[in-house]
């Protein structure tokens, strides 16, 4: 199994329509590319920032093929949405691993 991670800081004070957007938008378009087969949602409790909070989003693939074409055929897409909703409000990083 391998797990796509993107980890994103968001401006407390859009966290709750961020929150909306994300399970309302995002990993519905995420889940119906058919290129993974679960999501997890997670709030990152252990951070010290004042102004922002943290969040994992899990994605869960089969196979390497899956995850690399949704990286080449996907994202770009959805980041840019994400980009243009949430301006520079966030930041984002994400990180392939795999299931040993």
């Amino acid at each position: 199994m391998l797990l796509y991670n993107i980890t994103f800081g968001i401006d407390k004070v859009i966290e709750t329509e961020w929150i909306a957007w994300m399970k309302i938008n995002y990993l519905p378009a995420v889940l119906n590319t058919g290129l993974f087969v679960d999501y997890k949602m997670y709030k990152i409790l252990t951070q010290d920032e004042e102004d922002s909070v943290s969040y994992s989003i899990q994605c869960f693939g089969e196979k390497i093929e899956d995850v690399l074409m949704y990286l080449n055929e996907y994202a770009p897409q959805l980041t840019e949405l994400h980009r243009e909703k949430f301006k520079d409000r966030h930041v984002a990083f994400n990180t392939l691993l795999e299931e040993i």
